[in-house]
């Protein structure tokens, strides 16, 4: 199926792109009017886009059926500050009840339950049971249409950061498989960060990779190996040597897979990916 953006419905639309562009962080954003009344509301069009200046990025989505700007987006163009707050699994029901559209000037922290905590460097307050919080100043909001379903770009800049103690290892750095953050899918769907479901995959960041198509022609088109396979065979700077293609072939399990045919072989250099054994696996396929 192919699609034409302009002859959807905008809830069709909306239903395409939010359910493949996933999973999406969830900012969780407070910020205050003119007024200082406070609000707290999520959104998972949110990344970080820079560094150096560190630089979070989320956008209010105008309201599909008339067109209205949401109370954060008023907020952040009269008050240019605002906390985003990261979202884990221990408060993903009490955020989602955040979202409800409650009037202007209720307090959504007292609504969905949550704590009220002073920032250090700017108006709004931050949200006490988030693992990891940020105060931003913003400093742009680009308008990227006016009509419903119209995004505005919030660039906010980091000026303080705060962590729970218990998520940092003796090098006071952030461990991943203890935030058991959540993350935003289509429709009502959520997910969640497990150290069950992280799997990692070494980053070619100080290498080259030799390529897939640098691969021999049996390896790359094997009916065994998979793209994901491939992808670990290729992360290798070069081809194994003849010293190495040698020992390998000695091995026990890689001469009964040899006598048994290409796709036993294939299934062994399988199953030593599985093991960690890339230039093993390498060796004995070239």
């Amino acid at each position: 199926m192919t699609l034409d953006p302009n002859e959807l419905s905008s809830g069709d639309l909306y239903g395409y792109l939010s359910t493949a562009v996933a999973p999406r962080p969830i900012a969780f954003a407070a910020t205050v009017d003119a007024d200082g009344r406070v609000n707290l509301s999520p959104f998972s069009y949110f990344n970080v886009f820079s560094t150096r200046p560190p630089m979070l990025v989320f956008s209010p989505i105008r309201r599909g059926r008339d067109g209205s700007a949401k109370d954060t987006l008023h907020n952040v163009q009269q008050v240019p500050e605002v906390t985003i707050n990261v979202v884990n699994y221990a408060m993903v029901e009490q955020m989602s009840l955040t979202s409800t559209e409650y009037a202007t000037g209720i307090n959504e922290f007292a609504k969905g339950g949550f704590t009220e905590v002073a920032s250090k460097a700017v108006r709004p307050p931050r949200v006490g049971e988030a693992p990891v919080s940020f105060e931003c100043r913003v400093t742009e909001v680009i308008a990227l249409g006016e009509g419903g379903g119209a995004g505005n770009l919030v660039l906010c800049e980091v000026v303080r950061i705060h962590i729970q103690d218990e998520l940092l290892d003796e090098d006071q750095k952030l461990i991943t498989r203890k935030l058991d953050l959540v993350a935003r899918m289509g429709g009502n769907d959520y997910c969640r960060i497990t150290p069950e479901t992280l799997f990692e995959i070494p980053k070619p960041l100080r290498t080259c990779g030799l390529g897939v198509d640098q691969l021999p022609a049996h390896i790359r088109n094997s009916a065994v190996l998979t793209g994901n396979n491939l992808g670990r065979l290729a992360n290798q700077e070069q081809l194994p040597d003849a010293e190495t293609v040698e020992r390998v072939r000695s091995l026990a399990d890689v001469q009964r897979a040899r006598r048994r045919g290409t796709v036993h072989l294939h299934e062994l250099a399988q199953r030593y990916l599985g093991e960690g054994r890339v230039m093993e696996a390498l060796a004995m396929l070239v």
